[in-house]
């Protein structure tokens, strides 16, 4: 198995490290080698770019300039740090003029890029390097009759021709990933719709309606939980469902898992090593189910 340069990134050190550990757990059980990418700055955050192409560029580029100077590859966690790292790597692949420009910019402070590394998503380094048929073998308990949502989230698929995961309209490595572990992944409406992390911090109201609007049809698919794989979609469905209730004025309470936590489970991983206690939707009665359907 490669290594890897881990990019954490700003959201997962800073309040969801349950989802470092319960990767690196993951990971390791499956000899993939991570060494986190330090010195790193914010990816920075796919939405700036509208703000400024160039400094967004450049920022992103030091960050691959550092794995660059340890000959590895950048494994995300994150969509987000995913499509940025990825978008800028392959544009200044493509393009020299602009590789040109942003190595002016990184001259200023010794750096330069060369364009000799890759950037993965986890579920890439799941499916491609460790492979679907490993991951059956190494499903101790099946959780067969269990029904999950996955969710892909915008930025793991788009823009498409650049990012290059899966086909953005009709994608299917996260399902796979899921049914690798015995559950069935349910199809329902509007099942690429965006979480609305990206308004949350200029339009709150809206962001919650994405929310309560992908909750309903979740719902609908008689779900018994979602399955993410980024940082912000989970903070969406986790927690600001809480702040969100249906027609009839009563909470969803639809546990949101990190693909990892499934899988581990599925694994034969006692639910208590994961913290699952640290999400704020209760997965209590998810587990107690899990936990049937493994005693079968």
């Amino acid at each position: 198995m490669p290594d890897y340069s881990l990019f954490l990134g700003c959201m997962v050190p800073l309040r969801l490290p349950a989802m470092e550990s319960t990767t690196r757990k993951l990971l390791n059980h499956f000899n993939v080698n991570v060494e986190e990418l330090s010195d790193v700055g914010c990816c920075p955050e796919p939405s700036l770019k509208s703000l400024d192409e160039e400094a967004w560029t450049t920022l992103a580029a030091r960050n691959l300039v550092l794995a660059e100077k340890k000959e590895q590859d950048i494994l995300t966690l994150c969509n987000g740090c995913f499509e940025t790292l990825k978008t800028v790597n392959e544009s200044l692949k493509k393009d020299p003029k602009l590789k040109e420009k942003v190595n002016e910019k990184l001259a200023l402070i010794d750096r330069s890029y060369q364009g000799s590394i890759d950037v993965k998503h986890l579920v890439e380094v799941l499916v491609k390097d460790v492979s679907l048929a490993k991951i059956k073998k190494s499903v101790k308990k099946p959780l067969k009759g269990l029904k999950v949502a996955a969710h892909y989230g915008c930025h793991l698929l788009r823009p498409g021709d650049l990012l290059d995961v899966d086909d953005p309209l009709r994608p299917e490595i996260l399902d796979k990933l899921i049914e690798a572990t015995g559950a069935t992944s349910v199809p329902y409406y509007k099942k690429n719709l965006c979480c609305g992390a990206e308004v949350s911090g200029f339009d709150a109201e809206t962001s919650k309606e994405l929310v309560k609007y992908k909750l309903d049809k979740v719902r609908k698919s008689k779900a018994d939980c979602m399955v993410v794989v980024c940082p912000f979609c989970l903070l969406q469905y986790d927690v600001t469902q809480r702040l969100v209730k249906d027609e009839n004025n009563e909470n969803y309470n639809i546990p949101v898992l990190y693909y990892p936590e499934l899988l581990l489970m599925a694994m034969g991983a006692d639910p208590q090593d994961l913290h699952l206690d640290m999400h704020r939707t209760k997965t209590d009665m998810l587990v107690e189910k899990i936990g049937g359907i493994i005693n079968e």
